[in-house]
């Protein structure tokens, strides 16, 4: 009977204690949100004032076979209102490149059709064989590199669409001499609806934009997102080149990390949409267990404290510690506690930060996802081996990965 009461008592002091500690990582992002938002309006203003910052961009768009609306993707490239200006020796001010592993592959006949409807727009199409290290995606920015015409590089991933204004906007932070990189949030678009993509969805728009906004307060910006990553020429050469990322799986954050300890990176104020893949289950849950992989061998003392920004699964914990002894108000409210604390958290982040379109239906699942969430990060530390893109992957230190014989 001991042994139950102090495991019924450590159940509800576990469960307040992360309620305690979720609680004040929600108010870090509350308060993130906010700073955020404050300079998001500010950038807002600054590109509808004084001369426009519209310098030579290069825009690398590896690939990697057909996706679902890749093409409609793909065309909001060329709807830049950034292209309408005048070219610059011959080349558009706004060149896009393409690269896949050969002239075969899906992905880059559809490019080379979308690319046919706007002649006027500098295109090149490059392949780069199959890979020579680890990481495909970098194999390919590896080849872009050699033949990229413009010394501002926007690195931008298949499986996103972006707004006409893009481009102006996340290049804007390199008026400053003193920025390196840039990069910008997004948000979760389950284009294809479905339970399971809705609530990966949420995960990408809320929980990590969330951790984005906490890490505001506590240290400038160090890291990239891979759905959009610009950087100058230099920087990327004074690091080594993408040769030098090629065996790292968050090859965004490496890129950010490393130019952050000589530049500045900044973090626009834009966000742009990112692409669910994954409808079902079994894939929606390799995914969001490998990104959580790859946060612990990249970042492993942040992804160990992770665990104490959950808050519904320690006011479950909390709840049932308190039923077993007797305190169902207590249990009860801490439940609730949890979960409208995460209900706040997505109104906040939603609203402020991403600007969800639906946003009550974000409200709704967040809570769930974030559960879910505590069952991911339990999950990375089974394991150092991930699924990418059907190759399997042994994870080891400082977030390299080497590929897995079968």
């Amino acid at each position: 009977m001991r042994v139950m009461a102090a495991v019924e008592w450590g159940m509800l002091a576990l469960g307040l204690f992360g309620l305690l500690t979720s609680s004040v990582f929600l108010g870090m992002v509350i308060v993130g949100a906010r700073r955020f938002r404050r300079e998001a309006v500010r950038q807002d203003a600054a590109l509808g004032s004084g001369p426009e910052f519209l310098p030579g961009v290069s825009l690398f768009k590896p690939l990697h076979g057909d996706e679902p609306s890749l093409e409609a993707h793909l065309r909001t490239f060329f709807e830049q209102d950034y292209v309408d200006h005048v070219a610059e020796n011959g080349v558009s001010r706004v060149e896009i490149l393409f690269c896949a592993r050969n002239e075969e592959d899906a992905g880059l006949k559809v490019a080379r059709r979308v690319a046919a409807e706007y002649p006027g727009i500098t295109t090149q199409f490059v392949t780069s064989g199959e890979p020579w290290a680890a990481n495909a995606k970098v194999c390919s920015l590896v080849a872009m590199a050699k033949v990229a015409t413009h010394d501002l590089w926007v690195i931008s991933d298949s499986d996103v669409r972006v707004a006409p204004d893009y481009l102006r906007h996340v290049v804007l932070p390199f008026a400053d001499e003193s920025v390196g990189a840039s990069t910008c949030l997004y948000r979760g678009i389950a284009a294809g609806g479905g339970l399971w993509a809705q609530l990966e969805g949420v995960g990408m728009s809320i929980e990590m934009s969330s951790g984005v906004c906490a890490s505001l307060l506590t240290e400038p910006v160090s890291f990239a997102l891979g759905p959009t990553m610009v950087a100058r020429r230099a920087c990327i050469e004074e690091v080594g080149g993408f040769e030098s990322m090629a065996e790292y799986c968050a090859d965004d954050f490496v890129l950010g990390n490393w130019i952050a300890k000589t530049h500045t990176v900044a973090l626009s104020g834009h966000v742009i949409d990112h692409m669910v893949l994954n409808v079902d289950f079994l894939n929606s849950m390799k995914h969001q267990v490998r990104w959580m992989k790859s946060t612990r061998f990249s970042r492993p003392k942040g992804h160990f404290g992770t665990a104490l920004t959950f808050g519904v699964p320690f006011g479950l914990l909390a709840w049932a510690g308190a039923l077993l002894l007797g305190m169902p108000l207590l249990g009860w409210g801490a439940l609730l506690f949890g979960v409208m604390g995460r209900v706040l958290q997505a109104w906040v982040v939603g609203k402020y930060v991403v600007r969800e379109r639906q946003l009550w239906r974000t409200m709704l699942l967040f809570p769930v996802r974030d559960l879910m969430g505590i069952v991911f990060w339990a999950l990375s530390y089974t394991s150092n081996r991930i699924l990418w893109r059907g190759e399997v992957y042994e994870l080891v230190e400082d977030g390299k990965m080497r590929p897995v014989v079968r």
